[in-house]
């Protein structure tokens, strides 16, 4: 089985690496957004020109990052969302809920202190995972079908 997993959420670490060496010869297709938080802020103004109202200015680049992520949403086969300990990943909960709306498989991963705050996103996924080793055990599981 091939499957295109979109690895969506938290940008500040490297959990999308962790998974794809975990996952390593499974054939999975990772897709993910622009993960480079300074060129996904600035996205819009540097190609589409300056702004001097910020609401604007990040307003450009969120429309052109949307046209990445809705269509890696849209052709994805499972979505993990990961949302980290540090800050607060209004995009991530937005992806996580687009996903459900379109009916692609759900994978949360978070640490168990997100666990209340999250239990709505939770309850629209198909695994809550603590590690990127877990999401990865489960990809495994999905594609083999054999357990580790």
């Amino acid at each position: 089985m091939s499957l295109t997993v979109y690895l969506a959420g938290e940008i500040h670490s490297d959990w999308r690496d962790d998974v794809e060496r975990a996952a390593d010869g499974l054939g999975l297709r990772f897709t993910a957004p622009v993960t480079d938080h300074a060129a996904s802020d600035d996205c819009g103004v540097a190609i589409l020109g300056a702004e001097e109202d910020k609401f604007w200015h990040d307003r450009k680049g969120a429309l052109l990052n949307a046209i990445r992520t809705r269509t890696a949403l849209e052709e994805a086969d499972v979505v993990v969302v990961r949302f980290g300990e540090k800050y607060k990943q209004w995009n991530a909960a937005f992806d996580a809920g687009y996903a459900a709306a379109l009916g692609r498989p759900l994978i949360t991963l978070h640490p168990p202190e997100h666990d209340h705050a999250l239990k709505e996103v939770d309850a629209a996924a198909n695994a809550v995972a603590r590690t990127p080793e877990e999401v990865a055990r489960i990809l495994r599981y999905v594609v083999d079908g054999r357990l580790p």
